[in-house]
């Protein structure tokens, strides 16, 4: 069965609903503009036993089974973390925004990236904004997530998405990478900030995508629940 999903794409006043069957999943990584802060992200990510990558940006394929704007996520284990980052949609040939997680598997992490990345659901908003309408402040545009620690809400990530490669260089590396099109149905999840005072699990997580030229905002949050694992 084809999975699917309900999305609203806005424009201006305007909503329109529409069900969505993506036909790839592409998560990328490493996808810094600033060399230093990148550096930061990998030595984080090495304390966690994380190996840091041949080559930069890498595009990491995923099950387009893994996106879901569900609020509940389901892990095998506690060692895993959210990530807010932008997300591009192609619908019929035009490119869409939204924002979601990269929730992943840190302990599977440690020792194989790519099969990280297929261990946990993707959560993401439903509604998307249209790039043509962004494009002109592109690197304004803000980024946030919030995680419940030990009971306590805190700041997880905070910045602009100038921070990360922007959208046409992302898909022009991704395209000749792949050798293929970045066509009708694809989904790409654009690379994170560092998190603030480091990588760690959470029981929520809530991150948002705002316009400060117009104040709007995309938002979307989750409650995590550990499944035992039983070996």
């Amino acid at each position: 069965m084809e999975h699917r999903l309900d999305l609203i794409l806005e424009q201006g006043t305007t909503q329109k609903s529409l069900t969505f069957a993506p036909q790839r999943f592409i998560v990328a990584g490493w996808t810094g503009r600033d060399r230093a802060a990148m550096e930061h992200h990998m030595a984080e990510l090495e304390m966690l036993g994380i190996k840091r990558p041949a080559t930069t940006p890498v595009f990491y394929r995923n099950s387009v089974t893994r996106l879901t704007t569900g609020n509940l996520l389901r892990t095998p284990g506690p060692g895993s973390s959210g990530e807010v980052e932008f997300v591009l949609f192609n619908i019929d040939g035009a490119l869409w925004v939204g924002v979601g997680s990269d929730h992943t598997d840190r302990d599977v992490e440690a020792y194989n990236i790519t099969v990280s990345k297929q261990m946990c659901d993707k959560p993401i908003c439903e509604r998307l904004w249209p790039f043509a309408a962004l494009q002109d402040h592109w690197d304004t545009l803000e980024v946030e997530s919030r995680a419940v620690i030990d009971g306590e809400e805190v700041v997880y990530q905070r910045g602009t998405i100038a921070a990360m490669l922007p959208p046409k260089e992302l898909i022009a590396a991704f395209e000749a990478e792949s050798g293929t099109r970045f066509g009708a149905g694809d989904v790409m999840m654009g690379g994170t900030l560092p998190a603030i005072g480091g990588v760690r699990a959470a029981a929520r997580f809530d991150f948002s995508l705002r316009d400060p030229q117009t104040g709007a905002r995309l938002a979307h949050g989750y409650d995590v629940e550990v499944l035992a694992n039983v070996g």
